[in-house]
């Protein structure tokens, strides 16, 4: 991939609502965007928000009663039960949390909340995750080549926070059309010497410069067209993942407390 030029593109669509057709959201906008519509070898990385929204992954709070459960962890990190009794609902298990936010495992990864975001979402409403990001971005590949016969990549993209930083960059939480990670294993370093645990995740590196151009805030940019990559475009499926014990973080604190990992509802 060395030497190759990129460019990425913002697509501005309506706001999207429940049931909208997002793949022709997104045709539509490419189409407008002045890069020519989507092209063979093109990555497109769509915003988990949008998408969610689109498939009518939203969370009402007013039909939401809470378990004893959630009131509880409300009180402890002084959340609203509601929105804790969706966490929990979400979660596969839940490791903790600190004041505002619960610490989850869901779908094989380790996110704040299960994924539920409150910005971007009607008042008195909370937008789930996508459930499946690596079927929504099967099903958004095949819509595009089926309407316009180009051959592309597809990330669903979420934003996260890291361990020790300061605020959110973009990861890929669901893929399809190209590998989510690249073995570096066996090449060889500037000096020589070949590396050995080297794997790029290229998936969230694209899902991170997509978010650059998507914001956080009203953009209304749900989507980008990243082109260059060099990429192959395949039968590629899937984000790849690692369980807690192999994770250099969450390997650490079960090790030191096994008793963080609890289950879904909040029992150990």
């Amino acid at each position: 991939m060395t030497g190759l030029s990129y460019s990425v593109y913002g697509l501005v669509t309506p706001l999207v609502r429940v049931g909208d057709d997002m793949t022709a959201h997104i045709l539509d906008a490419a189409e407008r965007s002045g890069c020519g519509g989507l092209q063979t070898g093109d990555v497109l990385v769509v915003a988990e928000s949008a998408l969610a929204t689109a498939e009518g992954r939203v969370a009402h709070l007013e039909d939401i009663e809470p378990s004893p459960e959630a009131l509880r962890l409300a009180g402890e990190y002084g959340m609203d039960p509601r929105q804790v009794e969706v966490v929990l609902q979400e979660s596969d298990q839940v490791v903790g949390g600190i004041p505002g936010f619960l610490l989850c495992m869901k779908g094989g990864t380790l996110l704040p909340n299960a994924g539920i975001d409150a910005s971007n979402a009607p008042s008195g409403s909370v937008v789930l995750l996508p459930a499946d990001p690596d079927a929504s971005a099967v099903r958004i590949r095949a819509g595009v080549a089926q309407r316009t016969g180009a051959d592309i990549g597809v990330i669903i993209a979420d934003s996260r926070t890291h361990a020790m930083r300061l605020g959110c960059s973009g990861v890929a939480i669901g893929c399809s059309g190209i590998p989510s990670v690249l073995d570096e294993r066996g090449k060889q370093d500037l000096f020589g010497r070949e590396l050995e645990v080297t794997k790029r995740a290229v998936a969230d590196c694209i899902a991170s410069a997509a978010e650059l151009v998507m914001g956080e805030a009203d953009e209304c940019v749900p989507a980008v067209i990243v082109r260059g990559t060099g990429l192959p475009i395949g039968d590629h499926a899937g984000v790849d993942t690692i369980d807690a014990s192999e994770c250099l973080f969450m390997g650490v604190a079960l090790h030191t407390d096994p008793s963080l990992l609890v289950d879904g509802k909040g029992k150990p």
